[in-house]
């Protein structure tokens, strides 16, 4: 029987990882992020973020809305992940909200 993670060359590992293990890995061992569009208790999930913190970076223009329920549900794409963690980096080298904001702004007009 030929074991699928060897190749045929002197029993040398090849990776072979599935999307899921890849963007869990990607994601530093926090829960894997499938791609879709997200709720906001499901960005809180993902990102390990508060509701609170997620509502006031929406309200602030950090994290853009992708849609909006019919019930009137915020809805994000994979991109605010992206977004938190920068954010918290950014936090980190003690930035200021305003610094964030604009820092923001000119990565959003670049696009």
């Amino acid at each position: 029987m030929i074991d699928k993670n060897t190749s045929s060359r002197q029993g040398e590992a090849v990776s072979r990882q599935s999307p899921a293990v890849s963007r869990w890995r990607q994601a530093g061992g926090r829960k894997p992020i499938p791609p879709k569009l997200y709720r906001i208790g499901e960005v809180v999930e993902y990102s390990g973020m508060s509701r609170q913190t997620i509502h006031n970076y929406t309200i602030m223009g950090l994290l853009p809305e992708t849609q909006w329920t019919q019930g009137g549900h915020r809805l994000y794409d994979q991109s605010v992940f992206g977004r938190l963690d920068r954010i918290a980096r950014l936090k980190a080298q003690r930035k200021s909200m305003q610094y964030i904001r604009e820092f923001f702004v000119r990565f959003d007009s670049r696009k």
